[in-house]
C-alpha cells in the first residue's frame, strides 16, 4: 500500500544556505512519526514544506495520489487536508476560542454557522475546553492554547495532523496536558508527523522516529531501535544529551 503522505528528495534553501538537503520520507495512514533533531537540523521547515507554506527548491511531496508540490496546485485546497498546530498557538486573538476552532469549518468546508459551532463545541469539550468556548485566547494558559490550537487543526478532519515542537513554549507543568491529548488522537487512529524534543513520548507514542541533522535524515526506524541501538554515530551524539 503506497503511504499517505510522501517526501521524495526535498531540497530548501534560505539566502543560499540549504536547510533540507535532499529529505525522504513517508508517512503511511494511521502511523505516528516522530521527527527528532537538534535546534535547526531542519524539521520545523521540513513541516512547513510539506503544508505548502514553504516552496521547497527541488523534489516532490505527494499526498494521496497527488502530487502536491506542482506550482499550479490549489494551496488553500491542500491545506485543509493537513492540519498543523505551531509551538506558539497562532490562535486569532480578536475570535473567542469557539470561532477560533470553527472558523475553518465555516470557512474552508463551507458549513452553516450553526453546524460548525456545534461541531467546535464538541471538540472543545473533547480537549477539555468546553467552559472556555466563549473566552478569548489570552484568558487562556498556555497548555490550554495549545489544546484549542489543536481542536481547530482537527476541525476540518484533515488526512495528517503536522506536529512543530507543540511543547517547547509551555511551562513544564503544562507540557504533559497536551501530550496527553496528543497520544489519545494516535490511540484512536489520527496519522500524525510530529517535531518534538519530547524523547520518552516520542518512544512511547510514536511508531517510527527519523533523527534530522543538518537537513538530511541520519537514521529512521522503529523507537526501540532508534533509542536503544542507534546505528549511526550523529544519532547516539544526539540521544546522549538525553541520557546523561
Amino acid at each position: 500500500m503506497s503511504a499517505l503522505l510522501r517526501a521524495e528528495g526535498l531540497w530548501k534553501s534560505f539566502a543560499g544556505r540549504p536547510v533540507l538537503r535532499g529529505v525522504d520520507l513517508t508517512l503511511d495512514a494511521h502511523e505516528v512519526v516522530a521527527l527528532i533533531g537538534s535546534s535547526g537540523s531542519g524539521k520545523s521547515t521540513l513541516l512547513r514544506c510539506l503544508n505548502l507554506l514553504e516552496p521547497i527548491d527541488d523534489g516532490r511531496i505527494v499526498l494521496g495520489d497527488e502530487d502536491i508540490s506542482d506550482p499550479r496546485i490549489d494551496a488553500n485546497r491542500i491545506r485543509s487536508r493537513l492540519g498543523i498546530v505551531f509551538q506558539s498557538y497562532n490562535l486569532f486573538p480578536h475570535l473567542s476560542v469557539l470561532d477560533n476552532v470553527a472558523l475553518a469549518s465555516r470557512v474552508v468546508r463551507r458549513m452553516p454557522r450553526a453546524d460548525a459551532d456545534a461541531r467546535g463545541l464538541a471538540l472543545l469539550d473533547r480537549v477539555g475546553l468546553a467552559d472556555k468556548a466563549k473566552e478569548h485566547p489570552d484568558r487562556l494558559s498556555g497548555g490550554q492554547q495549545q489544546r484549542a490550537a489543536i481542536a481547530r487543526a482537527i476541525a476540518t478532519e484533515p488526512e495528517v495532523l503536522l506536529l512543530d515542537e507543540i511543547t517547547s513554549a509551555l511551562d513544564p507543568e503544562l507540557v504533559g496536558e497536551v501530550l496527553e491529548l496528543v497520544r489519545d488522537l494516535a490511540h484512536e487512529g489520527t496519522t500524525i508527523l510530529m517535531a518534538t524534543h519530547e524523547m520518552a513520548f516520542a518512544r512511547d507514542v510514536a511508531h517510527r522516529v527519523a533523527f534530522l541533522d543538518g537537513g538530511t535524515i541520519v537514521e529512521e526506524g522503529p523507537p526501540g531501535a532508534i533509542f536503544s541501538a542507534p546505528r549511526e554515530e550523529r544519532t547516539r551524539a544526539f540521544l546522549t544529551r538525553f541520557t546523561t
